[in-house]
């Protein structure tokens, strides 16, 4: 049985959109919590620094060891939440491609986990990322691609010409 959805796709992607969807398509509660959400949680003094997360003005991003400790500690407790009986949609930005996805899956090894790849041309997502005016302008060209390589998935999806919905019911039909 499915016990969490990972959604990994670069910023502007669509993912939120997608998880929204998904929430209201699949025929059980499931809780959306994302890379956002951790960073929000964040002091803003990591926001800025070199030992949490910082965004460069060219979109880059970098993370050091306090974020990395923090993410441990939240990826963790994500796990646990599944383990408990919450389905958890985890909307994810694997800025280090398969090493990220290894955190991940050591995390839900016992858990029922569909990995889900959200793909989007990079100039689509760049002139979402203009659209949406909260992200500092680069990062959706960036990780388009980046957050993909050596990544595994059971179900990919295009957001570049396909609606969050249809997107949704694609990844809704791998549930089990």
């Amino acid at each position: 049985m499915t016990q969490v959805i990972v959604l990994n796709g670069g910023s502007s992607s669509g993912k939120s959109g997608i998880a929204r969807c998904l929430q209201a398509v699949l025929p059980d509660p499931w809780l959306t919590l994302g890379t956002d959400t951790l960073v929000d949680a964040m002091p803003a003094s990591m926001r800025a620094s070199d030992t949490g997360i910082e965004f460069a003005p060219d979109g880059g991003v970098s993370v050091g060891p306090e974020f990395r400790t923090l993410e441990a500690a939240w990826i963790e407790g994500v796990a646990a939440m599944a383990r408990a009986g919450a389905r958890v949609i985890v909307d994810e930005v694997f800025l280090g491609g398969a090493d990220s996805q290894q955190r991940w899956q050591k995390a839900l090894r016992d858990l029922g986990v569909l990995w889900v790849g959200v793909r989007c041309d990079s100039a689509v997502a760049a002139g979402r990322e203009i659209a949406r005016g909260d992200r500092t302008a680069g990062m959706a060209a960036a990780q388009a691609e980046m957050v993909h390589r050596g990544v595994t998935y059971d179900v990919e999806v295009d957001t570049t010409r396909t609606e969050s919905m249809a997107c949704a019911r694609a990844i809704a039909a791998q549930v089990r």
